[in-house]
């Protein structure tokens, strides 16, 4: 029975893992520009997608596991669960976990920028007549990615020499708990590091990017109906163009045959008169895009999807409103908590005891871990939320350093190179998730899950105590019980076990996480409020706009542009031009 029920876990696991590689192809394919795409980045981005992804989402496993090796309604561990198969359970969970967060880091700081450079490489022409051959575009790539390859060994060998928790004289090292979390173990202790870093590096861009994009989620599927069709705009931006022309047509004709020429008014109004046909000409392009033509099969799917779930975007913009003020209450009931009731406060990262304050998220997620794979269907909507927002976060504020815009993501507008950037920064946003799923929404929850022990006192030594004529004694179990009965029943999840280390043994790493959770709270706070009341662009002026970007090539196009200058400079050689690039570049002049 219990190979039975761990067999099943891994399953639902396994079908997990296969739709999140569906959801990330799907953000791929949408996000990507359709006018420059490679089979490269488009695969490994879907691999990365997938990977931190499966990460974050491996938690919910994590719970259900340790989780099944007890009785809740007892306190008591079942009889097949004997500590050998416990502790095979956590080395298993142990090596998916070690696998999957070193295979999140050589994606981010290895393969994504090789890819990058891999990309920036290629050229069509010398690759066409045969002077760029496949050994000489990896070595060009890989010659840039060896910075990023001495990085990977440099954080790793810092982290193996790096003191920690040099202080343990404090009260809160005497528990068992805290002493377990100290690592002795360099190797261990580096790649704790070395993931800590980039934890905190993810929390920072956490903060700003699935903060805003919690709050403009909701919003902006309140907000999305279109005040047009795509059809209607397109067929009255014909007939605006059609009397544009007719006008101009009027204008010339009056004037044909006269030796000086339009008069300065008529030539006034024919000036305005082709500058908005110029308009017009781009608006009708876009329509036409919008309504799904020159895209692929799964563009126009989507689309249509969109159009057929369009009238119930309200009342799902209504509903994610109410769970994102939900999880910002429990986020904060627990941060309060944290700052008030922990233990060892910024000596150990604010690691919390036991739950004070009652926090709504938390109790909904151990209740139903009651009940698998309630938790896990709740779980994954509630990241994909996460990751939905992080999406939005991106797209609304453009990969920026300080105050530039460096790319902009746009749904079908996307170029290789941001693609690429969005990946790096979705994967070290879901880093950061980790820590606020286990630590901020639902601590209990991925510690413990709804592992209870029984309080009551034993009648014979090395027996465990029976509660079950005394259920008012069955307790939760948390960090710092002392009870010796809830030290052989209770088993801390492995992902919790991780990222207490990584707080414990660098506490710098656990205050920056722990205080930039009321970040996250405050910038969630000021743009949800500023959201509401900000007056909503009309669709053909937003039309208008993106026609502009396209035809000037905006950020997209220029940036890409300085990008590649600067890379024939580093490179000390020219790109050859496509007879395509050279058509575009003549269409922008």
């Amino acid at each position: 029975m219990a190979l039975i029920q761990i067999a099943l876990i891994w399953v639902v696991y396994g079908v997990v893992v296969a739709l999140l590689a569906l959801v990330a192809a799907l953000f791929v394919y949408v996000y990507q520009s359709s006018r420059e795409r490679s089979a490269t980045v488009t695969i490994v981005s879907i691999f990365a997608i997938t990977a931190l992804l499966a990460t974050v989402l491996l938690l919910p496993v994590d719970v259900a596991l340790v989780s099944s090796t007890t009785s809740s309604k007892l306190g008591q561990r079942k009889e097949w669960a004997t500590q050998q198969k416990v502790d095979d359970i956590l080395l298993t969970l142990k090596i998916v976990y070690y696998t999957l967060f070193s295979l999140d880091a050589l994606l981010c700081l290895v393969v994504l920028p090789f890819t990058y450079f891999s990309y920036e490489e290629y050229d069509e022409v010398a690759t066409e007549e045969g002077t760029q051959t496949v050994g000489k575009r990896f070595w060009g790539a890989f010659k840039y990615t060896i910075a990023f390859i001495l990085l990977v060994v440099i954080l790793f060998l810092v982290g193996f020499f790096v003191p920690v928790a040099r202080d343990r004289s404090g009260g809160h090292y005497d528990l068992d708990f805290f002493k377990n979390l100290l690592t002795e173990n360099h190797g261990e202790r580096s790649l704790t590091f070395s993931l800590g870093l980039l934890m905190t590096i993810g929390t920072l861009i956490y903060v700003l990017y699935t903060g805003a994009g919690l709050a403009l989620l909701p919003v902006a599927l309140i907000k999305s109906a279109p005040a047009i069709s795509a059809p209607t705009l397109t067929a009255t931006t014909a007939s605006e163009l059609e009397r544009n022309r007719e006008r101009q047509r009027q204008l010339e004709g009056r004037n044909l045959g006269s030796e000086g020429g339009l008069p300065a008014k008529d030539r006034r109004e024919l000036d305005a008169l082709v500058r908005e046909e110029r308009t017009l000409v781009r608006r009708e392009r876009l329509a036409a895009e919008a309504s799904g033509e020159n895209h692929s099969f799964l563009m126009k799917a989507w689309m249509k999807t969109e159009a057929i779930f369009r009238p119930i975007k309200l009342i799902g913009g209504l509903l994610l409103i109410l769970v994102a003020i939900f999880i910002w209450v429990s986020m904060l009931l627990t941060g309060i908590d944290k700052a008030k009731n922990s233990i060892c406060k910024s000596h150990c990262g604010y690691i919390l005891g036991h739950v004070s304050i009652f926090n709504p998220v938390n109790w909904v997620f151990v209740q139903s871990a009651k009940v698998f794979p309630v938790d896990y269907v709740l779980f994954l909507l509630l990241v994909l939320l996460f990751f939905a927002s992080s999406v939005v976060g991106i797209a609304t504020v453009g990969i920026r350093f300080l105050w530039l815009k460096i790319f902009t993501i746009r749904k079908g507008h996307t170029s290789p190179q941001a693609l690429i950037m969005a990946t790096v920064m979705l994967i070290l946003i879901a880093l950061a998730i980790n820590y606020s799923m286990a630590m901020m929404v639902a601590p209990q929850y991925s510690h413990y899950g709804p592992q209870t022990f029984c309080d009551h006192p034993l009648r014979h030594p090395g027996e465990q105590p029976n509660c079950t004529d005394h259920p008012n004694h069955i307790r939760p179990c948390s960090e710092v019980t002392e009870n010796p009965a809830a030290k052989n029943v209770c088993t801390p999840s492995v992902i919790s076990t991780f990222l207490d280390r990584v707080t414990v043994n660098f506490s710098f790493f656990g205050v920056v996480d722990f205080w930039a959770q009321f970040v996250f709270l405050a910038v969630f706070l000021i743009v949800f409020i500023t959201s509401l009341f900000r007056t909503p662009k009309l669709d053909e002026y937003q039309l208008d706009q993106d026609a502009e970007e396209d035809e000037e090539e905006g950020l997209l196009a220029s940036t890409g542009r300085r990008f590649g200058a600067t890379w024939q400079d580093i490179t000390g050689r020219a790109s050859k031009r496509t007879p395509a690039h050279r058509a575009e570049d003549d269409e922008d002049e």
